[in-house]
C-alpha cells in the first residue's frame, strides 16, 4: 500500500479543486508560497489560452499543517476556481438549476466525452468533460509541491525541461541539471535551447492561426535520490513502473520513456548498459538507464520523458456526431490552449515528485522527519561499506 496517498476532487468549472494527502510525516517545512510558485509555472508558457488570464491559482492549506510544518495528520489542499461566478448555476449541485437546453451533445474527438457518456449512462457530455479536464492537474501540482518539500528535507530535487515541441527538438547544453532547470525557467517554452525556442514559438503561432494545436515531449530529472528506492521483488513495486503509471495518468500523455527509452531497442547492448566503476564508491560513466536498474534507483540521476499529444479541443473543430440526432456536426469548442506542453512539464514534475516521495517513505518509514533521517543515515552507512 502506498505510504504517500492522495485523492483529488472537483470539476473544471466548479467552485474549487480539492485534495487530501495522507501518510506525511511530521516536521516537513511547508510554505504556501513555494507551492504557489509551481501553480504559477503551470499557468505560464507560450501558447496558453484565455483561461490563464482569468485564473491565478493559489493553494489553501486547511488541515495537517501548523505553524508552517506538517503535524502527521492528513493535509487538505484547496485551489479555488476564480471563474466559478460565471458557472455557479450551470454547475450547481441543486436540482432547480437544471437546464437541459445547455447540454453538450457533440463530443470532441480525442476527449473522454463520448466514451464517458456511454460508460456512465449520461446524456450531457458536460458531466464528463468537467472532471476529465486537465484543469484537475492544478491541485495535483499542489500535491506535488508537498512532495517536493518532503524530498527537499533529504536533499532530493526534481526539475526538468521541454525536450520537444511540435516536432522541434531542443538540444540541452552539457551543463549541470540544476543549471538547465534555471535556463528552462527563463524560457517561454521551458526549453534550454534558444534557437529551438524560436522555432517552437513560430510553430505555435502558425498552429494558432490555423485553429490547430501542438504536442511535445517533456523530460523530468531527479537528483539526490539514494540507491534502492523501489524493488525488483514484485511487479507493482518497481520504481520505473510506478513512475510510468503516474506520468500516464496525466491528461494527454500518451507515452513514457526511462533513460534512453525506445532508443535502447535500436542499439547493441555494448552501447546501452552503463558500466560500473569503483573509486571510493560505485559510479557509472553513462546513465542510459535513467537512474533505474531492475526497478530500483541506482544512485544516478533519475531521467524520465513523457510524450504529450496535441490538445484535442481545436478552434477549427474536427468532425463529430450529435448524440441526440446522430447527425454529423463539428465538435463542440471549449475554451482551450494552442499548446500546453510547458504546463505538462510542471505537472510531470509534480507526479514524479509524488512517486519518489512515496518510494522514499516506503523505504525509510517513520512518523517524523527526524526518524526518517535516522533511518536514511543508517542505510547510507550500510551502502558505503558495500
Amino acid at each position: 500500500m502506498s505510504k504517500f496517498r492522495y485523492l483529488t476532487a472537483g470539476e473544471s468549472h466548479g467552485p474549487q479543486l480539492s485534495a487530501i494527502v495522507e501518510g506525511l510525516p511530521a516536521g516537513i517545512h511547508i510554505a504556501a508560497e513555494t507551492v504557489n510558485a509551481d501553480l504559477a509555472r503551470r499557468q505560464q508558457g507560450y501558447g496558453r489560452g484565455d483561461r490563464m488570464k482569468i485564473e491565478k491559482d493559489t493553494v489553501q492549506l486547511l488541515s495537517g499543517v501548523r505553524w508552517g510544518e506538517t503535524i502527521g495528520s492528513p493535509v487538505t489542499l484547496v485551489v479555488q476556481n476564480r471563474d466559478w461566478e460565471n458557472w455557479c448555476e450551470k454547475m450547481s449541485t441543486l436540482p432547480e438549476f437544471r437546464d437541459d437546453s445547455i447540454a453538450v451533445t457533440r463530443p470532441r474527438p480525442g476527449h473522454a466525452d463520448l466514451t464517458g457518456v456511454m460508460k456512465y449512462n449520461l446524456t450531457d457530455a458536460r458531466n464528463v468533460l468537467e472532471r476529465s479536464s486537465a484543469r484537475e492537474t492544478a491541485v495535483r501540482v499542489a500535491v506535488g509541491g508537498i512532495a517536493k518539500a518532503l524530498l527537499a528535507e533529504f536533499g532530493i530535487k526534481v526539475g526538468g525541461f521541454v525536450a520537444e515541441l511540435g516536432g522541434i527538438s531542443a538540444t540541452a547544453p552539457q551543463e549541470p541539471l540544476e543549471t538547465l532547470w534555471q535556463r528552462a525557467a527563463q524560457s517561454e517554452t521551458f526549453c534550454c535551447d534558444p534557437a529551438a525556442e524560436l522555432e517552437m514559438k513560430r510553430a505555435i503561432d502558425a498552429a494558432q492561426s490555423g485553429g490547430d494545436t501542438l504536442g511535445g515531449v517533456v523530460e523530468v530529472q531527479v537528483i539526490g535520490a539514494p540507491p534502492g528506492l523501489g524493488s525488483y521483488v514484485q511487479w507493482d513495486r518497481k520504481l520505473d513502473a510506478r513512475l510510468a503509471m503516474a506520468l500516464m495518468s496525466v491528461q494527454a500523455i500518451k507515452g513514457v520513456e526511462v533513460g534512453i527509452g525506445f532508443d535502447a531497442a535500436r542499439r547493441p547492448g555494448s552501447r546501452v548498459h552503463d558500466e560500473i566503476f569503483y573509486n571510493g564508491g560505485y559510479t557509472r560513466s553513462t546513465n542510459n538507464a535513467g537512474g533505474i536498474e531492475g526497478g530500483m534507483s541506482n544512485g544516478e540521476p533519475i531521467v524520465v520523458r513523457a510524450a504529450m499529444k496535441p490538445i484535442p479541443t481545436l478552434y477549427s473543430p474536427l468532425r463529430s456526431v450529435d448524440m441526440r440526432t446522430h447527425e454529423p456536426f463539428e465538435a463542440t469548442v471549449e475554451r482551450s490552449d494552442t499548446c500546453a506542453v510547458p504546463a505538462a512539464l510542471v505537472v510531470a514534475e509534480a507526479v514524479v515528485a509524488i512517486e519518489i516521495a512515496d518510494a522514499l517513505l516506503e523505504k525509510f518509514g517513520g512518523d517524523s522527519i527526524l526518524e526518517i533521517r535516522r533511518n536514511m543515515d543508517g542505510y547510507r552507512e550500510q551502502i558505503r561499506n558495500a
